[in-house]
């Protein structure tokens, strides 16, 4: 199916995906790639609602980060949002990704920062997660922080895991973009379970028995 998809943006002269344009001075990447993909015609079956692809795809268990980012220049603090939406994606060269809503109004200050870091959550940090859920309020209100090694993005206080990340690449996703980051330093505390959401709801790892 992936294939056939491919080969029919390809015939329609779409293309797969869309590059970051970075700036080499300043290492910004454009927040918004172009142009839009699509898989099905406007002519052809209608997609599943989203009220089904919600009810659907919670049954999948996810982590969930934080990705934080320095102020680019002009800009007051750091930027950083909630994500579940994270994996790894190479071993050479060390690639991780996440993806991000086109209407996020915090992406573009991590587009004009050009880097971020990934904080992984730990089983007793939902409060932190929430904090970093809403809009238009100062998220790092009370949130403990160091820069990280490489980048200065926020590595918060505590998390049981970070990456401090260079952005690499920016591909469109539909009404998502596909955040691609190079891996620059990373490091972890080696014990603590994991933040896990699950049908909208937090939960924990149990781990499993003999």
């Amino acid at each position: 199916m992936a294939a056939t998809v491919v080969r029919y943006l390809r015939s329609v002269g779409s293309p797969t995906s869309a590059p970051s344009e970075q700036d080499p001075d300043t290492g910004h990447v454009d927040a918004l790639p172009r142009p839009e993909l699509r898989a099905v015609g406007d002519d052809e079956r209608a997609p599943v609602s989203p009220a089904e692809f919600r009810a659907v795809l919670g049954n999948f268990a996810s982590g969930v980060t934080v990705i934080t980012a320095p102020p680019a220049d002009g800009e007051d603090g750091p930027a950083g949002f909630a994500c579940q939406s994270f994996a790894s994606l190479s071993l050479d060269p060390p690639l991780v990704t996440f993806m991000v809503a086109r209407t996020s109004t915090t992406w573009p200050r991590i587009a004009r920062a050009g880097v971020f870091c990934v904080n992984i959550l730990g089983a007793e940090q939902g409060g932190l997660c929430r904090a970093f859920a809403v809009s238009g309020a100062d998220k790092f209100a009370g949130i403990t922080h160091t820069p990280a090694p490489v980048t200065g993005s926020p590595q918060l206080e505590a998390v049981p895991a970070w990456i401090d990340c260079r952005i690499h690449a920016v591909h469109t996703g539909g009404d998502h973009l596909i955040v691609v980051g190079r891996v620059e330093a990373m490091g972890a505390a080696g014990e603590g379970e994991p933040l896990l959401f699950h049908k909208g709801r937090f939960g924990r790892f149990d781990g499993l028995g003999d």
